[in-house]
């Protein structure tokens, strides 16, 4: 599938991921891959710079955590990317229908 028919919607489906609780980043790579059946695959280089977004914006919160020495960032939603999440879900519901009714898939 074209990678390039999900531009612009990477930052949903991060928040989409981090609802089931934190995650660093290559967890986040790894649940987009598992869930998507492997269809949606990004190295993590790619996921770095939507998750400062996301932080920069304050939809999520990072922090260093880590065990035996080795730190790794570690992300989890605010309550603001929790809503910025449902309405996200809503709006892509009615542009999925919408497609699919022009596409006549339903």
């Amino acid at each position: 599938m074209r990678q390039d028919l999900f531009r612009g919607h990477l930052e949903t489906l991060l928040l989409a991921v981090l609802e089931d609780g934190p995650r660093h980043g290559y967890a986040i790579s790894q649940e987009l891959a598992l869930r998507s059946g492997g269809v949606l695959s990004y190295p993590t280089g790619s996921l770095y710079p939507a998750l400062r977004r996301l932080e920069t914006a304050g939809l999520v919160q990072g922090a260093w955590a880590g065990d035996s020495g080795r730190q790794r960032r570690t992300y989890e939603l605010t309550a603001a990317g929790r809503r910025t999440l449902a309405a996200d879900k809503q709006d892509w519901q009615q542009f999925t229908t919408a497609v699919e009714s022009v596409l006549r898939l339903t």
